[in-house]
């Protein structure tokens, strides 16, 4: 079931341009961190094609970076999420992870777009 992030005042605004759509490989993934004063966003955008998946970069299960020391997000098929920490995996379309330590937990969404070439903030 998906979750819903806390409001946070570092999280990009709605309409804000986080990069250009052929910044991220197909597929591939990139990671963004924003800051406001003391608050802290981190999150990944996941792209397929035109399509693009956003997560709150945060292991459901512990609440870890998911990309660890590797950096990666993605499996080397690149067609799965993995938890560098414990080598959880997760759905590109929906978060949900398919294989790890728990069940019926998912990552948290970060609504994101394409507009005009642009992956924007939802």
């Amino acid at each position: 079931m998906p979750r819903t992030a806390p409001a946070n005042p570092a999280r990009p605004a709605p309409g804000s341009v986080l990069c250009l759509l052929d910044e991220i490989a197909s597929p591939g993934a990139r990671g963004f961190r924003y800051r406001a004063d003391d608050a802290v966003f981190a999150g990944f955008v996941v792209r397929r094609g035109e399509a693009v998946f956003g997560y709150v970069d945060s292991c459901p299960h512990a609440g870890w970076p998911l990309a660890g020391p590797s950096g990666r997000f993605l499996t080397r098929e690149n067609d799965l999420i993995l938890c560098g920490g414990h080598a959880a995996l997760f759905r590109i379309e929906d978060g949900a992870m398919v294989a790890g330590p728990c069940q019926n937990v998912s990552l948290t969404p970060w609504a994101v777009g394409v507009r005009d070439g642009e992956i924007i903030a939802i």
